[in-house]
């Protein structure tokens, strides 16, 4: 078996099960990746995403170039070793990061320099640096250096930063032939929201030699009907035979529309980041756990849940810690919205399966908008 392998197709829509072969264990998709940008996933444990069945999360090369630095990891023995995770780890080339420093970057054709957000020194990466230094994390999937734009770009600018991250695409498979690293290298596909862009975008990475094909410049800003219809358009020209990665998507809705039309991987730091707002995800919708009705609340947070936190807490106790600032509350929230992710997404494995997803789609959209 190759590096991907689609497992089975529902027989009413896109959605499809399938299994990653990665050098630490294999993954079934659909896969969500917790977010651990900085080598950890907030408020999580190791052994607490290990027990929930997480098998790889993400990591993020900017932050990590920044501080501790590439080279404390790789004395570490690597990003593995230095988190003390045994699973998969996918890393991001930290463009969007970059990108999304304004002023205080420059974009060239050799690459974009910035100026560290810590003490103002100024880096720059190049699309070879990128790979080296994912190289020297030890990372199980590697993300391309590409160029992340504005949704309200024009179409010459558009076209510029496409070409760019099409020119640095290829520039980071040779990178990667030469150090002869055991990581698989995923494209990106950009293009902003001019469809011709997206069209020729997604063409040409498909036409690349990457393991995987990421979907970027997507839930920049845009609104969720304009986000899924170019999404759909995307996967048109995608070589869909290789695992599909839509980068920075994380809410229930999202995640099942986009199973639907096709894709594979998700990442986002939406869960951990509500949880430490005091936002819990159920079948029914979203609640918010500071809300004063929920005071004496003595159910879970979710009664068909089957978390650490709903089989041992009540919606009162999980209450009462957040409007103390105990740091638990956002532990035992983050244990229940990583866990309910990965559930939902079991429940859609479970039902691509039984050629039933677009009826599991339906039915999971109105409990969780009607409540």
């Amino acid at each position: 078996m190759g590096f991907f392998k689609i497992i089975k197709k529902d027989a009413r829509s896109q959605a499809r099960t399938g299994l990653l072969k990665l050098g630490k264990i294999s993954v079934d998709t659909p896969v969500f990746m917790p977010v651990g940008t900085k080598a950890t996933v907030k408020a999580l444990t190791a052994h607490q995403l290990y027990d929930m069945g997480c098998k790889i999360i993400l990591g993020n090369l900017y932050h990590l170039y920044l501080q501790p630095g590439i080279e404390i990891i790789k004395k570490a023995g690597g990003l593995h070793r230095f988190m003390h995770w045994d699973y998969n780890i996918l890393t991001d080339s930290g463009g969007f990061q970059v990108f999304s420093l304004g002023d205080i970057r420059k974009v060239k054709d050799e690459g974009v320099e910035f100026k560290s957000v810590i003490d103002g020194s100024r880096h720059f990466f190049s699309p070879e640096k990128v790979i080296e230094m994912q190289s020297d994390l030890g990372s199980d999937i590697m993300m391309v250096l590409d160029e992340c734009i504005p949704y309200t770009e024009d179409l010459r600018y558009t076209q510029d930063a496409a070409k760019r991250t099409l020119d640095w695409a290829q520039t980071s498979i040779k990178a990667k032939n030469k150090i002869t690293s055991k990581g698989a290298l995923f494209g990106i596909v950009q293009g902003g929201f001019i469809r011709q862009v997206r069209k020729f975008c997604a063409q040409s990475i498909s036409e690349m030699d990457f393991e995987g094909i990421a979907i970027g410049g997507l839930s920049v800003g845009e609104d969720r009907g304009t986000t899924m219809e170019i999404l759909a358009y995307t996967l048109d020209y995608i070589d869909r035979k290789k695992p599909i990665y839509f980068m920075g998507l994380g809410d229930p809705l999202g995640l099942m529309e986009a199973v639907q039309c096709g894709v594979d991987m998700f990442d986002c730091v939406l869960p951990t980041r509500i949880s430490r707002n005091g936002s819990a995800f159920t079948d029914f919708g979203k609640i918010n756990i500071k809300n004063s009705g929920y005071g004496d609340d003595f159910r879970p947070l979710s009664s068909s849940c089957g978390c650490y936190a709903c089989k041992h807490y009540s919606r009162a106790y999980i209450r009462h810690l957040y409007k103390s600032n105990e740091i638990l509350a956002s532990i035992l929230l983050s244990v229940h919205n990583v866990y309910f992710l990965f559930d939902l997404l079991n429940r859609a494995k479970e039902a691509i399966r039984a050629d039933g997803f677009s009826q599991f789609h339906r039915r999971f959209v109105h409990h969780y908008t009607n409540g």
